[in-house]
């Protein structure tokens, strides 16, 4: 007799998994805690296994679950394809959207995977700059939908989350703890003028390491270890870790990520392009 895994329980199982965590799975997925858990327990229940190491303080995938995980990916990849293929097929053209470098991760790439699976034959240019040229190009009409990352906010966005700037820096680097402090911005860089005043307020000498245009440039310089940088809170890549300073830096200003859309397009795409984004970073 054929036995059938559950799509809805493989679905909020790599949730978990990329998630980091069952709280922001079920944030991402729209369910409960409670429902998101059931799924997991009866997916191991069914295949008499323990996807889930549950003693660590941080959930992780045992062998078996990481063995799933490909699996799971490659089914959910292909139940999308087949149901986008057979559905919204009136739904073609370009929808161009605009994110600061800064946050383009973990959010956006999980953003555009969900997107392409709901709208296959709409393609999404994504433009990465910083906020004041993104915001330039939203008022020439040359983006659907931006973010930008602002200590305020204009009469048509909207504030997704609102968060500290956070000290980053080389994973167990020791760059932080060097006077001056070595800094390491493009000179573009929204954030770099108000953490140099902080710097000075709090009496904290500092240089300029690295002045680039290139976000290349500075991520090599501070995942080296010659730098420090700042971001804001939860959108460090994997290779940057927050610093653990005990006060030797200063605290440091809050920020919104804000959204802006266009008035100029009209659309169930754009819209479902913007709420995706919305929920995405709500639950981040």
């Amino acid at each position: 007799m054929p036995r059938n895994l559950d799509l809805t329980s493989l679905r909020s199982f790599v949730a978990v998994a990329e998630a980091g965590g069952v709280t922001k799975a079920a944030g991402f997925l729209n369910l409960t805690q409670s429902a998101v858990s059931m799924q997991l327990k009866r997916l191991e229940e069914s295949l008499d296994v323990s996807l889930l190491d549950r003693s660590a303080r941080a959930i992780a995938l045992t062998a078996a679950g990481e063995q799933l995980l490909s699996y799971a990916r490659r089914m959910l990849a292909l139940n999308d394809e087949i149901f986008s293929r057979l559905t919204h097929q009136d739904y073609e053209g370009t929808v161009t959207l605009g994110v600061p470098h800064d946050i383009v991760y973990p959010a956006i790439p999980m953003v555009l995977q969900r997107f392409n699976a709901e709208y296959p034959r709409v393609r999404v240019q994504l433009l990465s700059s910083f906020t004041r040229k993104l915001k330039e190009q939203f008022a020439r009409g040359e983006a659907d939908v931006i973010l930008t990352t602002e200590d305020s906010i204009d009469s048509e966005g909207e504030t997704l989350v609102t968060r500290p700037l956070v000290w980053v820096g080389a994973p167990g680097g020791m760059a932080w703890k060097a006077r001056p402090l070595p800094l390491a911005y493009e000179d573009n860089c929204i954030f770099r003028t108000g953490v140099q005043r902080r710097l000075d307020e709090a009496g904290v000498g500092w240089m300029m390491a690295v002045e680039s245009h290139s976000s290349r440039t500075i991520e090599a310089t501070v995942s080296a270890d010659l730098a420090v940088h700042t971001m804001i809170e939860g959108t460090q890549p994997r290779y940057f870790e927050q610093i653990t300073h005990d006060g030797k830096l200063p605290e440091l200003r809050q920020m919104n990520i804000n959204m802006y859309r266009s008035h100029l397009t009209d659309g169930p795409m754009v819209d479902d392009l913007a709420n995706l984004i919305r929920t995405t970073f709500e639950t981040l």
